[in-house]
């Protein structure tokens, strides 16, 4: 490991941060009263749960001198300063910008954690609150698997990007039970199932493509959860409160488009900041990547009847409305059921 890695992981060690909340417990005494595709999909993730440590390859060797994906997507490419870069350059800035990616989605994993402890504590229903501590375990496993690989294969990690950090207390202090599943349920959620099947489909490295199909089935089921809790809710809400949702996921998919600009890595490195982010902005690869992490947000916002006119406005000016056509969330939750599926026949026979 490199010093400068070493310096970026004590940067990124762990420490404590503790956030005020205001959240409401909320018992439910109506053990009888059952909401059944709630309680289908809390029995898909109880007999879905995964070992982290059996069901994946750890035994192999990861070659971080390979891209985690096809090298147009890198922020740089095709720059001025890509050019004047030697290979050994390119390729450490690359293992730079994988280690900055899965670091986000490690913190990302770890705010799912919380929000999803807090949800069993205030959504209104059982069913709400068995699929929530169903949903927790899960985000424990991510947290768990995303921390190994990053720090047993990779060997460094990245503190969390400021945009990811504004949005994750945005919903975690937030004392509305329909605001957490909105900001994580959809949006984080959604955005993470759109890059994990990106990075599922491209790279070449055969424990991240695991270990990303694994917690891909785990995405679907979440972002499930969040339209079902959701879309009968709002149908019944005032257009005032709808309005105020819809504000809400527009600064949200604001600040997740803005955190893919890898501030972090350009001041690690000593790269001109300004100018790195002015290129990742604009490279065509980053734009197609920041674009399609919301082909399964826009259904999903969509299916629950927030997008408006107004909404659709600022939809298209972030570049993200073609995709209200796309597969709704039950899609992508019957495609990787049928892939968890195929798996479990593949490990049964060997």
């Amino acid at each position: 490991m490199s010093a400068d890695s070493s310096a970026a992981d004590a940067n990124a060690r762990p420490s404590i941060e503790t956030l005020e909340a205001i959240l409401d417990v909320t018992y439910t005494w109506s053990y009888q009263d059952t909401r059944q595709q709630l309680r289908n999909l809390y029995d898909k993730a109880t007999h879905a749960q995964w070992d982290a440590r059996a069901a994946l390859p750890w035994h192999l060797d990861v070659d971080l001198d390979k891209p985690m994906g096809p090298e147009h997507l890198l922020p740089l490419y095709g720059s001025e300063i890509w050019a004047r870069m030697t290979s050994a350059e390119k390729i450490a800035l690359n293992k730079e910008t994988s280690s900055w990616t899965l670091s986000q989605f490690l913190h990302g994993e770890q705010g799912a954690l919380l929000a999803a402890a807090q949800l069993v504590d205030c959504v209104p229903d059982l069913d709400s609150k068995l699929y929530g501590a169903s949903q927790v375990y899960d985000e424990a496993r991510h947290v768990d698997v995303y921390n190994r690989y990053l720090h047993e294969k990779v060997g460094f990690s990245y503190p969390i990007n400021t945009h990811l950090k504004t949005l994750l207390d945005m919903i975690l202090k937030d004392s509305r039970w329909d605001m957490k599943f909105l900001g994580m349920q959809i949006m984080v959620e959604g955005l993470a199932m759109a890059a994990f099947g990106m990075i599922r489909q491209s790279t070449e490295e055969p424990l991240l493509r695991d270990l990303t199909a694994y917690v891909m089935g785990d995405e679907a089921r979440h972002v499930a959860f969040g339209v079902l809790s959701l879309k009968d809710y709002y149908r019944d809400q005032s257009e005032a409160v709808r309005a105020e949702r819809e504000d809400f996921v527009y600064e949200a998919a604001r600040l997740m488009r803005d955190r893919f600009l890898f501030q972090e890595v350009w001041e690690k490195t000593g790269l001109p900041v300004k100018r790195c982010m002015e290129i990742a902005l604009d490279n065509t690869g980053q734009v197609m990547f920041r674009q399609l992490l919301f082909a399964k947000i826009v259904p999903a916002i969509k299916k629950m009847g927030l997008l408006s006119d107004r909404q659709r406005a600022r939809f298209a000016e972030l570049g993200i409305l073609q995709f209200e056509t796309w597969d709704d969330p039950f899609a992508d939750l019957e495609r990787e059921e049928a892939l968890r599926r195929q798996r479990m026949g593949q490990t049964a026979t060997h």
